[in-house]
């Protein structure tokens, strides 16, 4: 399992169907092995239907706190973050994770919080990659869509995580082909590769020195 730096606020970013939400789910599970207070919130105002909430239980099973609109898992469409959201990026006394929503149009929601992040100053801002996905299958492609998600949400990303998967059809190729690509989006950037992220059993055939174990072994695809 890779060491990691954990920041007070982890932000996952990335384009629609990369992953990020159960990236954030396990990177949440993780902080919490080593800090009391951790909380996880769903920033997503786009798309209210398949979301951080779908993992509730577990979460708080584990003492995490949850954060999603009221909406969440309904069908009702309504852009709306609940208050408590301030507190996640105020108070300063607890470890937090963020999940974005996809592409530019999920970022907006950030903008409002940007600000008391950016001044705090002890946080990651990670790019998804899913070179797997129709929209982002080369790094130039997912350079477009990284700034996109930046000029949107008002925060540079500093960091990527290689999160290439085909969900249950996931090989080792995937992963190191998504690993390549990443290192040369990485070169494009100018930011580092953090960490690559691989489900524990299949992490097992996985000869990387950077691999993120994923405990939650539910792989998905966002529902648009």
């Amino acid at each position: 399992m890779i060491e990691i730096e954990f920041r007070r606020t982890t932000l996952f970013a990335g384009h629609y169907g990369s992953g990020k939400t159960n990236l954030a789910v396990n990177y949440a599970l993780k902080l919490r092995e080593s800090f009391e207070s951790v909380v996880i919130a769903d920033l997503d105002i786009v798309n209210p239907y398949f979301r951080t909430k779908d993992s509730e239980e577990l979460l708080r099973s584990r003492g995490i706190e949850i954060i999603s609109s009221e909406y969440a898992n309904s069908n009702v469409d309504f852009p709306a973050l609940p208050s408590e959201m301030y507190g996640v990026v105020q108070n300063r006394s607890r470890h937090a994770v963020l999940d974005i929503g996809g592409d530019d149009r999920g970022a907006y929601a950030l903008g409002r919080f940007a600000p008391y992040i950016i001044e705090e100053n002890d946080y990651d801002m990670l790019f998804v990659a899913n070179f797997c996905r129709p929209l982002t299958l080369t790094p130039e492609d997912a350079l477009e869509v990284m700034r996109e998600i930046e000029s949107a949400g008002g925060i540079k990303f500093n960091g990527i995580v290689n999160n290439t998967n085909l969900a249950a059809l996931t090989t080792p190729k995937t992963v190191y082909d998504g690993q390549e690509k990443s290192l040369k989006l990485s070169k494009m950037s100018g930011l580092p590769l953090k960490f690559t992220a691989v489900e524990r059993e299949l992490s097992k055939a996985v000869k990387l020195n950077n691999v993120f174990e994923l405990d939650v072994q539910k792989r998905y695809y966002d529902l648009y």
